[in-house]
């Protein structure tokens, strides 16, 4: 018997699941079937490769040495796969198809992307969820994804996944009435909201937790409101609650943004794709995009020249 790569994914399916009824039941053919696949790899390779016990099977030594050389293989040629199927669906509908995070810099970003590549439209899909945008990356639905990782929440990174970083730590500010009483001062501290209500995403990754944490490390126990931003602006507007808010986020007549003394709650925002390759053809716009974001936000603009040495690099670009 010539072992195929076919053989190599039952092997770790098998691992995987647990069990050949489950391994058989997610390849798609008959138990039965499977166990004499399993036997004939078994006789190939020259001993067991499973410990049967109950309904459930454990790999080997023998077993345990011939998957630590499969899985790579497997994962190569999975890779390859969508690899392909993403760059056939790219060719076929002329898209870029970008998933991201809420972020001020999305429109900045696609009108670059336009004009670099008139031929190529931009196909935009939004999420809540970083993980779930990471994982339709992996999966070849979408070629790459712009996300923040809230600090203290690490969001789960598929390993085959290239990243870029946009900004390491991006400090998250407050959304207040502008006739909230704290509105009036440049920076707001957490006890300045001490009696307010809370208005959070708890959908997005991390955040619901995240703020729970540093709220209850301040002494703070407020009501804490579910649901989307978009709500809570609204309900910010009316003096009925605060909420965490970008820094790059648009002044409205009706609402206050301002920085959080000690800057609490920050962001790591990244690109991902799976390849390098990707990234170079998107990053250099995302980054004059969000940096242009940032110019048209006077709170942040604030922020970073107070936090960025005069003869930096960065203050030299204007950031």
């Amino acid at each position: 018997m010539n072992l195929e790569v076919r053989h190599l994914r039952v092997l770790c399916t098998i691992a995987d699941s647990g069990s050949l009824h489950k391994a058989a039941r997610e390849l798609g053919i008959a138990q039965p079937s499977l166990s004499t696949q399993l036997r004939r790899i078994e006789i190939a390779l020259g001993g067991a490769l499973f410990t049967r016990a109950g309904h459930g099977c454990r790999p080997t030594p023998l077993g345990h040495a011939v998957l630590s050389r499969a899985r790579p293989l497997v994962d190569e040629l999975a890779a390859l796969i969508t690899e392909t199927n993403a760059a056939a669906a790219h060719a076929s509908t002329g898209q870029l198809r970008i998933g991201s995070t809420a972020s001020w810099a999305i429109p900045g970003w696609l009108r670059r992307l336009r004009a670099r590549t008139p031929q190529i439209e931009p196909a935009l899909r939004m999420d809540v969820s970083a993980n779930s945008l990471l994982r339709m990356v992996v999966a070849g639905q979408l070629d790459m994804a712009f996300v923040h990782e809230v600090e203290g929440r690490p969001l789960r990174i598929p390993p085959t996944l290239r990243l870029r970083v946009l900004v390491e730590r991006e400090p998250q500010f407050v959304s207040l009435s502008i006739d909230h009483p704290a509105a009036a001062r440049r920076e707001v501290s957490l006890s300045d909201l001490a009696d307010d209500r809370w208005m959070v995403d708890s959908s997005a990754d991390g955040e619901w937790d995240v703020l729970s944490r540093v709220l209850r490390d301040a002494g703070l126990a407020p009501e804490m409101l579910h649901g989307d931003y978009l709500t809570a602006y609204s309900l910010v507007a009316t003096g009925q609650a605060v909420t965490v808010s970008q820094p790059t986020a648009r002044m409205r007549s009706d609402l206050a943004i301002r920085p959080l003394r000690g800057d609490p709650i920050g962001v790591r925002l990244l690109l991902a794709a799976r390849t390098e390759s990707a990234l170079d053809n998107a990053f250099t716009e995302l980054e004059d995009a969000y940096w242009e974001a940032a110019r048209q936000a006077p709170a942040y603009q604030e922020r970073l020249r107070s936090a960025v040495a005069p003869d930096s690099p960065r203050a030299a670009r204007g950031h």
